[in-house]
């Protein structure tokens, strides 16, 4: 316990705390001696060196409250901090802070209005019914995968009719801004899947029922600067289709590794199954998790939201620098910006915080404790983990305020366990899955053939891809 602090706490209403503090008189004097130390270093005073004229005339030349006010800029956030450990209030935001006494002389007083996390309250928890995707490969996931290897061994032959999407057109494409060609958007001879989506709608749109010989000239909105207009002009020079190979034995022996299309279609029935497998039971929890928030029927705080959102800007920009990639660099070479990629990451980061509380609700409905057996493993994991003392860890969490966060995450742990124990997991028929199918699989050796996850353009093309579309 904080001896040199005494502090009360008061619950008021709207998810506040209200804390009063009082700072021991002669903790507040070792801030206002070194407030001083720093005011001597900048005050000229005839006679003394810089920093070296004694507290007793700065406080006649300048009056004691100046640094008493220095020192309670530079000691206040301790102070405060320290206060919320002792109490373990869960703060989100910014206090408003009142001092009521020690400005002149005496112990320094002061109030802080706290807001805290909000407690939830939940209902149903226990009979939660979760739907995940099949664990075992459909006929027509099989299916699906042959067709894309098939996709990647198509051929192109004249289609005698007008575009549609999934055809390939050969274009000479222009695109402009006032007269001006855009580099990127002029090419000759370029090969476009029409229903792409590359660039505009609108190419797409006039793309299609389009036949070979065939000049189309419109407009279209600038996808990334307000208020400008792009016009193109392209004139359609083929209109081709995708003929796949029969999925036969001879295309097997001649795509892949396989003799026979039976061996191939087992081998990718295997192959959709394991990875299946192997994110089943992460998606189980991750689906729990959700149908938990579904049920928290409550407006979250704004700041758990934006809160939610820097923690995840800042993971992205830690993992960055630590690939040698420096964050802003990468922000505008790809023309982000960080008011549009929090807008982005909004509607994921306010599903996490109404988890996290939902999470908390279920903890306080059941019983569930961060204390205990589950503590000492944690903290003895830390202390491997660093060559730490578990008790030199323990003091060092709880004087610094994380142990309260800490305890949390041990909660909100053995929360979702509780829920996913008992929540029903079934596929999108309905039929309930194998408890056995959603603990990790035991690793196995998997050959190189990759299952083809979307189309590779088939053919070549006879210029450079416009912006948006080399990677379709």
């Amino acid at each position: 316990m904080d001896t040199t602090l005494e502090t009360t706490l008061e619950v008021l209403d709207g998810d506040r705390v209200k804390l009063t503090v009082a700072v021991d008189e002669t903790e507040f004097d070792v801030a206002v001696e070194a407030a001083f130390k720093r005011i001597a270093k900048e005050v000229r005073l005839p006679g003394f060196r810089p920093g070296k004229a004694p507290r007793k005339l700065l406080e006649a030349r300048i009056g004691v409250a100046a640094g008493r006010q220095e020192a309670l800029q530079q000691a206040l956030p301790d102070y405060y901090g320290r206060a919320l450990a002792e109490n373990e209030v869960d703060a989100i935001d910014q206090p408003e802070i009142e001092i009521t006494g020690g400005t002149e002389d005496g112990p320094l007083t002061f109030d802080a209005v706290v807001p805290v996390r909000p407690r939830a309250t939940v209902a149903g928890h226990g009979s939660l019914r979760v739907e995940i995707q099949a664990i075992e490969a459909s006929d027509d996931d099989v299916t699906e995968q042959l067709d894309a290897i098939r996709r990647q061994h198509a051929t192109l032959v004249d289609a005698d009719r007008s575009a549609d999407d999934g055809d390939q057109v050969t274009i000479d494409i222009n695109g402009s801004i006032d007269g001006e060609a855009i580099e990127g958007l002029t090419t000759s001879d370029y090969l476009y899947e029409v229903g792409a989506g590359a660039v505009v709608p609108e190419i797409d749109e006039n793309l299609r029922g389009a036949s070979a010989g065939d000049t189309l000239e419109f407009d279209a909105d600038h996808p990334e600067e307000e208020g400008e207009t792009l016009s193109f002009r392209i004139e359609v020079k083929a209109v081709q289709t995708r003929v796949l190979p029969d999925a036969d034995d001879a295309f097997a022996a001649e795509a892949t590794e396989f003799e026979t299309i039976d061996e191939l279609t087992t081998d990718l029935r295997d192959r959709i199954t394991t990875m299946r497998r192997g994110q089943a039971g992460m998606m189980a929890r991750d689906r729990t998790a959700q149908a938990l928030a579904d049920l928290i029927d409550m407006e979250i705080p704004p700041t758990l939201v934006e809160s939610e959102i820097d923690g995840r800007i800042n993971d992205m920009a830690m993992r960055m620098s630590s690939q040698g990639i420096d964050f802003a660099a990468y922000m505008e070479a790809m023309g982000r910006d960080l008011t549009g990629m929090r807008d982005e990451l909004r509607e994921g980061a306010e599903m996490a915080a109404r988890v996290d509380l939902g999470l908390r609700a279920v903890a306080d409905a059941e019983g569930l404790s961060g204390e205990g057996e589950a503590l000492d493993e944690y903290l003895g994991l830390l202390a491997e983990q660093t060559g730490g003392d578990i008790d030199g860890i323990r003091e060092a969490l709880t004087s610094s305020g994380r142990m309260l966060e800490v305890k949390a995450d041990i909660r909100k742990q053995a929360a979702l366990a509780w829920l996913f124990e008992r929540a029903e997991i079934v596929d999108e028929e309905g039929n309930e899955v194998d408890r056995a199918l959603l603990e990790p699989p035991e690793p196995v050796e998997v050959p190189e053939m990759a299952i083809p996850a979307d189309d590779d353009e088939v053919g070549e093309t006879g210029g450079s891809a416009p912006d948006g579309d080399e990677e379709e």
